[in-house]
């Protein structure tokens, strides 16, 4: 999952997951300037205005340093939005790994927020690893596709409405994205849609029944261009592992990108595992499938030059 966030890939969508420390309890909503109860933690008293800087003690700069810490840990930790998407929901598995992604804030507008506030109870959920989710419960029965990382949600949302005898369970961390999402089902008159917030990986590991899903689609992760980076890509080995167990046989892992290094390593990647064999009778990239929709990001790419390559591959 827009693997953000992690966000250099013409389609915007990051590579979805996320998880800290756990949230500290009872923080205030916050307000119009997006200040909250956290920005009132005391601070240890200024030096006088005459004294030199080198004048505090060590206890008090080390007591400023702690203030400053805390009051920055709850801000990352305080819920945006009352009863919609948590903003650490799996605190309490906090675990030292690389990232595909990189969890950021930025500006919401005011239709994103009212669809956050009013859909989320109803159709969005935190990855919090406390449970095993029943898809046939959450979806009707409808067989149950997983996206990860899905960007602002305008491929999302049009699959779902092409498609309403799928349910798709989108995962990111991207609030303004999932937001806009949530919006653009509802318009869509689409109840196949549920939102999910948090990391993918403790969602695959945790939350997820066997053989409970009927594909996966990863369009345009973060493809970390660098190559000193290139291990926070989300298509690795240890990542399918994960994947297998929960798709049915038969089920097809859709990843596209434009970014040939990262798709010469899918590639190579899902070629290698003993679960997935391709689709295409060559054994190389597929078609792009009518139902992938051709998004405005993915258009400015090709008026780049860019190539954009997909990849299926079954579940065996």
């Amino acid at each position: 999952m827009s693997e953000q966030p992690l966000n250099p890939s013409p389609a915007g969508t990051p590579d979805a997951a996320a998880g800290t420390a756990p949230a500290a309890p009872g923080p205030s909503a916050p307000g119009p300037t997006g200040s909250t109860a956290a920005d009132a933690l005391p601070l240890p008293a200024e030096p006088a205005s005459d004294a030199a800087p080198d004048a505090l003690s060590d206890e008090d700069a080390a007591a400023r340093r702690a203030a400053s810490f805390e009051r920055a840990r709850r801000l990352r930790q305080e819920p945006r939005f009352p009863g919609g998407p948590a903003a650490d929901p799996a605190g309490s598995h906090h675990e030292r790994r690389i990232r595909s992604f990189q969890p950021r804030r930025s500006r919401v507008t005011t239709g994103q927020q009212e669809s956050l506030e009013r859909l989320w109870p109803q159709w969005g959920l935190d990855i919090d690893g406390k449970r095993v989710l029943d898809l046939a419960e959450l979806f009707g029965g409808l067989p149950v596709v997983l996206e990860i990382g899905f960007g602002m949600g305008e491929a999302t949302a049009q699959m779902a409405a092409d498609d309403p005898g799928t349910g798709i369970l989108a995962v990111d961390v991207h609030t303004p994205g999932q937001g806009n999402l949530l919006g653009l089902a509802e318009k869509a008159g689409s109840t196949n849609v549920r939102v999910a917030n948090g990391d993918a990986v403790i969602l695959l590991r945790e939350m997820l029944a066997p053989e409970s899903l009927d594909g996966l689609r990863v369009y345009f992760p973060d493809p970390w261009p660098k190559a000193r980076h290139h291990k926070r890509r989300l298509i690795q080995p240890d990542f399918l592992d994960l994947v297998a167990p929960v798709l049915r046989p038969g089920a097809i892992v859709h990843c596209a990108t434009d970014w040939e290094p990262y798709a010469e390593q899918m590639l190579e990647v899902l070629t290698a595992h003993p679960r997935f064999e391709n689709t295409a009778a060559d054994g190389g990239y597929a078609p792009r499938p009518a139902f992938r929709p051709l998004t405005r990001f993915e258009g400015q790419g090709l008026d780049k030059g860019h190539v954009v390559h997909d990849l299926l591959f079954a579940r065996v």
